[in-house]
């Protein structure tokens, strides 16, 4: 009863912010709680101090005792659901999928079905000795994707 009423809660902070969505959702046999946000535009403090207390200003301390933590993905953090992948677009991506080829590229573009790498690599020459520079590109299908990061250029 009191995950329904924690879900609930969230559920209506989350539609209040259509900018934010749910990434993760626990809680403990010793109701702690756990939510991993994010955003369509990031995720700041403000975003996760909202949904805290859309969360915890709501239930009553005498009647339940509960822990809250929100928090946002992190930059480390694997993309999990689609709708990420749009903030990302122009970013270097690393993914894995499950047919075990690994890319690595900048994110062009994102459809319904998956997204766009592009990349350069250096390949023989057709003819003759040495190297030359290609342009590649990648289709990844959503449901092909086994873990998908953003590369973190410092």
């Amino acid at each position: 009863m009191f995950k329904k009423i924690v879900e609930d809660l969230l559920q209506t902070a989350l539609e209040e912010r259509q900018d934010l969505f749910l990434i993760d959702f626990s809680l403990s046999s010793d109701n702690a709680i756990k939510i991993v946000i994010d955003g369509d535009n990031g995720v700041l403090v403000e975003d996760c101090m909202f949904i805290s207390r859309a969360i915890e200003h709501n239930i009553d301390r005498d009647e339940h005792d509960f822990s809250l933590e929100v928090l946002s993905s992190g930059a480390a953090t694997p993309l999990t659901l689609p709708r990420q992948y749009h903030k990302h677009v122009g970013r270097n991506l690393e993914i894995k999928t499950l047919d075990s080829q690994n890319f690595e590229g900048e994110l062009t573009a994102v459809n319904e079905e998956g997204v766009v790498l592009n990349w350069k690599a250096r390949e023989p020459k057709p003819v003759g000795k040495g190297k030359v520079t290609v342009a590649k590109q990648a289709n990844v299908a959503f449901d092909n994707i086994k873990e998908a990061k953003v590369k973190i250029k410092f």
